[in-house]
């Protein structure tokens, strides 16, 4: 490969350029209404899918199994921006290019190997650690599972690596920037403080990191802004899938509006991702995110004659995007893997849990409060207490970002959102009547792939 291509400059930034279009199959979608976003979300049991999917109504109760082709397609997904970006570390360094730009091409590839990785060690547990390219004749052509502490040990070292790559701190365009990196290595120190490692001294680490990602990003004033054409990139957006009509579409608004409403000028209508009533009455009183066209809308006109068309539930606005809505029903709304409000979010976190409430970790949260016109929390409130509030507000700030199944893995605590507390996980029933399993802390690794490769062993309970 060095030779034939890795010659220059170009080609390098190509081949990286290549490497983010692996982002794209969070978004792949089918007339079934599933989709790997749609697949993560369902696990954390907030949602119902009214479309025709069996995967996804089994996913919703608990009782799919390793041949579910959502798990085949993040996991063979990953590896192949993986792959890529193992050739890419490999053969880059020896170009004679400019050297600013093949730092930051390599802390680009840094940084979206271990995107990849965070996904898959976070979904499958134990995972193949492969950081070099692989031929016929690698050892890791079949390669056995690594240790999850091993693979966040990679991790944080290719986020470090891209952290010092020289990349722009903000970036309009679409590409990593040292944001990205810091949100992104906030969340996995955040994630190693909890289960299954409880590496407890990496919250300070967490702050640490996201803390100077506040300053740099700013909270939009209409929550609009999240999911149309003009703000991609901006404000509080830190970190992007791009599309563009013409380039690449995606099936967002289609797989979130009611089952077969004509709710805009798309081909399906496929309802694979609906709130539960329960959980959009969770949300305080008053709280802006809840009225109409903020986070959910229950009703708009038909796009054949313009007539109101009531849901008879509350569907995802925030991911109605009117441009295609309008239009050809051609959708290239970014989506959104890493914004604002998780950065404040996980920075009061870590704070709270290595130091208590600070002034500044409550005065964090209440930005996020304030835009949805709801009262600060406190000055004089409690460590616990503060810890709950958090919870929550990742929760319903978050909704539906394939946020809340993480966090069920992290802290073995779910949202109980009839009693509006916390409870263990395996031990209460969500608002669909379903009880968390065990084994549903993981995912199972992909059938198809442990028929191929002997040397890999299946998670507990699959």
């Amino acid at each position: 490969m060095k030779s034939t291509y890795f010659t220059s400059g170009s080609q390098a930034q190509t081949f990286v350029n290549g490497i983010y279009r692996s982002l794209y199959f969070f978004q792949n979608g089918d007339a079934y209404g599933e989709s790997p976003f749609i697949t993560i979300e369902l696990f954390a049991g907030h949602a119902t899918s009214l479309g025709q999917s069996v995967n996804n109504g089994n996913v919703i109760n608990q009782r799919t199994d390793a041949v579910n082709p959502g798990f085949e397609t993040v996991w063979s997904n990953c590896y192949t921006g993986i792959s890529n970006a193992n050739i890419a570390i490999a053969n880059i360094p020896a170009i004679t290019m400019d050297a600013t730009l093949k730092k930051q091409v390599l802390g680009e590839a840094y940084f979206l190997r271990a995107f990849f990785y965070y996904h898959l060690v976070r979904l499958y547990g134990d995972v193949p650690l492969i950081v070099q390219p692989v031929t016929v004749s690698s050892s890791d052509l079949y390669p056995s599972r690594t240790p999850v502490a091993q693979v966040y040990d990679q991790i944080i070292s290719d986020l470090q690596a891209a952290k010092a790559s020289g990349l722009a701190e903000t970036n309009t365009t679409g590409r990593v920037s040292i944001g990205a990196v810091r949100t992104l290595l906030a969340s996995v120190y955040l994630t190693t403080a909890g289960f299954p490692l409880q590496k407890t001294a990496n919250y300070a680490l967490a702050a640490q990191e996201a803390q100077p990602v506040l300053s740099e990003y700013t909270l939009f004033d209409k929550y609009d802004y999240l999911h149309d054409n003009a703000h991609k990139n901006q404000g509080e957006l830190i970190f992007q899938s791009q599309y563009l009509v013409g380039v690449m579409t995606n099936s967002i608004p289609q797989l979130t509006v009611p089952f077969n409403l004509l709710v805009g000028s798309y081909n399906d209508h496929l309802g694979a991702m609906i709130p539960t009533n329960a959980f959009f009455n969770s949300y305080e009183a008053g709280d802006l995110r809840t009225q109409e066209r903020q986070f959910y809308f229950s009703s708009y006109p038909s796009s054949v004659d313009g007539t109101t068309i009531t849901f008879g539930e509350h569907a995802l606005y925030k991911y109605f995007h009117v441009e295609s809505a309008l239009g050809n029903g051609q959708s290239d709304e970014n989506w959104t893997f890493l914004r604002l409000p998780e950065a404040i979010l996980t920075y009061a976190e870590a704070t709270n849990e290595a130091s208590g409430p600070t002034p500044d970790a409550i005065a964090q949260v209440n930005k996020i409060r304030t835009r949805a016109l709801l009262a600060p929390l406190p000055a004089g409130i409690s460590k616990a207490d503060f810890r709950t509030a958090i919870w929550k507000e990742r929760y319903h700030e978050l909704a539906y970002e394939n946020k809340a199944y993480f966090d069920i893995q992290r802290t073995h605590q779910a949202y109980n959102v009839t009693s509006n507390t916390f409870s263990e996980a395996t031990s209460t029933a969500n608002e669909q009547n379903v009880t968390f399993k065990t084994q549903y802390y993981l995912w199972p690794i992909p059938q198809r792939e442990i028929a191929t490769n002997k040397k890999l062993t299946q998670n507990p309970g699959w």
